[in-house]
């Protein structure tokens, strides 16, 4: 089995999704001992946010000026690309930002869907390529979005799921701690709610 875990708080030691994607990640590793792990860390290694020319790699736009392929942000895209369907289990660590998620994690999103790749056009519309893989969401947000009146304010779990949806990936699992910025004792009761589901969701994943 192959894992990618990805990393994309802009809060290095004090971010919530970091701290809880790495016990995901400690407990991936005791059920699954022989699992080979690739780790990206979206901030740190920071991807170009997409441009018309470098779109043109992967895709049809109009304007753009023609490329070689072996231009370094088209092999970028491919490294991408390729990187994310060669895994079995995709974690992502996403913290929302100003209802959505961070721009980081969005460039390397924008990398992904690529016609031919992840997703393809049919005479009835797209249909994703990237099915049969497994997606644990590791979210954190400062307050609270399940039931109103905020609940239509989140372009960060919703849009992940239905991104993942586009790409043909229906498993997705979700590991969340909701009003972290609501004073230190909400926060760690919620991180302490996070961290006791780990367990469980990493037990139930469908995994060989």
């Amino acid at each position: 089995m192959k894992i990618l875990h990805i990393d994309s708080s802009i809060s290095g030691e004090y971010s919530v999704t970091r701290a809880l994607s790495a016990d995901v990640m400690r407990e991936i590793k005791a059920h699954y001992p022989q699992a080979k792990i690739t780790y990206r860390d979206v901030v740190r290694d920071e991807i170009s946010h997409l441009t018309a020319d470098i779109a043109a790699g992967f895709r049809v736009v109009a304007g753009s000026q023609p490329v070689s392929d072996r231009h370094p942000e088209h092999q970028i895209s491919q490294q991408l690309v390729d990187e994310f369907l060669e895994h079995d289990l995709i974690v992502i660590a996403a913290p929302m930002y100003n209802f959505s998620v961070s721009s980081q994690l969005k460039a390397w999103l924008d990398r992904l869907a690529q016609p031919g790749k992840t997703f393809q056009y049919t005479a009835t519309g797209p249909v994703g390529l990237a099915e049969g893989k497994h997606v644990l969401i590791i979210s954190a947000r400062g307050g609270f979005y399940l039931q109103p009146p905020f609940d239509g304010m989140d372009f960060q779990e919703k849009y992940l799921r239905a991104f993942l949806g586009f790409l043909g990936i229906d498993d997705i699992h979700l590991i969340r701690a909701e009003g972290t910025s609501k004073g230190d004792e909400i926060k760690h009761q919620q991180i302490a709610a996070a961290r006791s589901a780990i367990r469980n969701i990493i037990a139930a994943l469908p995994l060989n």
